[in-house]
């Protein structure tokens, strides 16, 4: 009896010639592409992963902020930051940012004073 199905229990023999080569590493570069950059984008970059503080929390948590700056404009805020449940970001009159940390019950667990809108500050954990 003689079978229509080639050898090795089905599966073609494929010969490989620089083209299927070259098409299975680039296949496999797309695969490990797609999986780091989905991994990059999990872990993601801090700013991409912010919340602001949602409009319950708000008007507390700015009002906590702007006596603990002794004023100021608040120009953002966030959830859940490495440092403390709440980070509100204070601008000073004179330019000077202030982020100010707060705990679930908006107190003030520290403030960083950031400078004229430099990444150089002095911090203080009050």
């Amino acid at each position: 009896m003689s079978s229509s199905l080639p050898p090795y229990g089905g599966h073609m023999n494929l010969k490989l010639t620089p083209k299927r080569i070259a098409v299975v590493l680039g296949s496999t570069a797309v695969v490990i592409a797609g999986t780091v950059g989905g991994a990059f984008a999990i872990a993601g970059d801090d700013d991409a992963q912010e919340r602001p503080i949602p409009a319950a929390d708000l008007e507390q948590a700015e009002r906590a902020a702007l006596g603990e700056a002794g004023g100021g404009t608040v120009t953002e805020t966030e959830v859940g930051d490495e440092e403390s449940k709440y980070e509100v970001e204070v601008t000073l009159d004179d330019g000077t940012q202030v982020d100010v940390q707060l705990d679930a019950d908006f107190g003030v667990v520290g403030t960083e004073t950031d400078g004229h809108g430099d990444e150089s500050g002095d911090e203080s954990d009050d």
